[in-house]
């Protein structure tokens, strides 16, 4: 079964611009993990970019009922309209990330004033478009909620168990070596209970896997 929980984000900072009526629009769209982070964003993009009149963004951080990649629980929404009319410029990029179903990411737009007044549904519509072709150029990746699994194998084991496991279809992280092999398994949190009894059936009941923290993996 794959019922994690999941996220999706990008992958990798990246620019659109668009231009309407002379007044250019620069947005940025950019993975984050942390609120800090996600100022942090913007306020490069406002001393890159000290001649233009706006900066407007908004960001979108954490998961619905889980504890996020940052370690806070649930999902954090922020927007600023930055001397835009209020409702004009924040809101529109926070809907166009919300309705793609983005996390972890904050998206900036930088606007050069071209001189002709653009109205309200004007400055909606262009905060929007800049956002929505920032992320039709972006790759998203989607990362799932997995549990930890350590179990430790004999030395002499481990190559078998380990071969067996990912034949199945099951995650090996990691392997460390000591007196004996510690395998680390990513393992989705209904398949649990199958993948210890797999551990079992594979060791002749030795297996005694230890349940870790639930962390964030992405998504293959």
């Amino acid at each position: 079964m794959n019922d994690a929980p999941s996220l999706t984000t990008i992958a990798a900072p990246v620019e659109a611009e668009i231009e309407v009526k002379r007044s250019r629009f620069l947005a940025r769209l950019e993975p984050v993990r942390d609120e800090a982070a996600a100022r942090a964003v913007v306020e490069a993009a406002r001393k890159k970019h000290w001649d233009a009149r706006h900066h407007c963004s908004a960001f979108v951080l954490g998961v619905e009922g889980e504890v996020g990649r940052s370690g806070e629980s649930g999902v954090v929404h922020r927007s600023s309209d930055d001397g835009e009319p209020a409702g004009t410029a924040g809101a529109p990029i926070l809907e166009v990330l919300t309705g793609r179903g983005l996390t972890d990411v904050v998206a900036v737009v930088t606007r050069w004033f071209g001189g002709t007044l653009l109205g309200t549904g004007g400055l909606i519509r262009a905060y929007g478009d800049a956002v929505r072709q920032t992320c039709d150029a972006a790759r998203p990746v989607t990362y799932r909620l997995l549990d930890r699994l350590d179990v430790d194998v004999p030395p002499g084991d481990v190559g078998r168990v380990e071969n067996e496991l990912r034949t199945r279809g099951v995650t090996v992280a990691g392997t460390d070596y000591a007196a004996v092999a510690t395998l680390h398994l990513d393992v989705d949190p209904t398949s649990v209970d199958d993948v210890s009894a797999l551990l079992a059936q594979l060791t002749g009941g030795a297996a005694d896997p230890r349940r870790g923290r639930a962390h964030w993996s992405r998504r293959a």
